[in-house]
């Protein structure tokens, strides 16, 4: 599995909890919403992200729903992280909220596609899935794919191709159903593909393994 990074500051510990255990991969960034306060520089995230233990550059993105008036920061942050995952040749993990058309004019304006990377947590249109799956990357479906409200989100899923989908929890939020309103944690992430297994109609088995085998693929496990 993935551990993300959201910050520098808690990053040191992050590294230490999972250390030893080979099975952990993880990422290094600054979440869009840290991206005010914390103005990581290129250098900064390729010495860090130059390490073996890491296999992706993020979590990176924009984020329009709780900070809107960091869009020139947030903005300048994204094209930094996706300048050093070019540079590090390692994928992105791209976050994105209420900012669809930012987010893919600079995914192609700072060539995104050549690193390739991840959409996380995905809750947008079919149309920006489209944008991004014709970019290289790849789509993840969380918890909110279980969620009563999430139609149009199962309608995605349904849609992106078996080799370029993967399944997370984004812990400790989103819990699944039938764990809504509780601490979240990685061994939840079975609701997600059983959830997904059934909007594609297929086996919880062949959901596994598909996204196994994407999930190596992209990070190069």
């Amino acid at each position: 599995m993935l551990c993300v990074a959201i910050n520098l500051q808690q990053y040191p510990q992050m590294f230490a909890l999972v250390e030893g255990y080979d099975d952990i991969d993880i990422s290094v960034g600054v979440h869009p919403s840290d991206a005010a306060k914390e103005q990581v520089d290129v250098a900064t995230l390729m010495d860090l992200g130059n390490h073996a233990r890491v296999v992706a550059i993020g979590e990176t993105g924009l984020d329009y729903y709780y900070g809107a008036e960091h869009k020139v920061e947030q903005q300048a942050s994204f094209r930094r992280h996706i300048e050093a995952a070019n540079q590090l040749n390692k994928p992105l993990i791209i976050h994105t909220r209420d900012a669809r058309e930012d987010t893919i004019a600079i995914m192609k304006e700072e060539n995104a596609n050549s690193c390739g990377g991840v959409m996380h947590c995905f809750t947008e249109s079919w149309e920006m899935a489209k944008q991004a799956l014709d970019l290289g990357f790849y789509i993840s479906f969380s918890g909110i794919l279980t969620f009563k409200t999430a139609d149009d989100l199962r309608q995605v899923a349904r849609q992106v191709p078996d080799d370029r989908f993967l399944i997370e929890t984004d812990s400790p939020y989103l819990a699944p159903v039938p764990h809504r309103g509780k601490q979240n944690h990685p061994g939840w992430v079975q609701h997600v593909a059983e959830c997904l297994a059934g909007v594609r109609n297929t086996s919880l088995e062949t959901i596994a393994e598909q996204s196994t085998q994407n999930y190596q693929r992209l990070f190069q496990r």
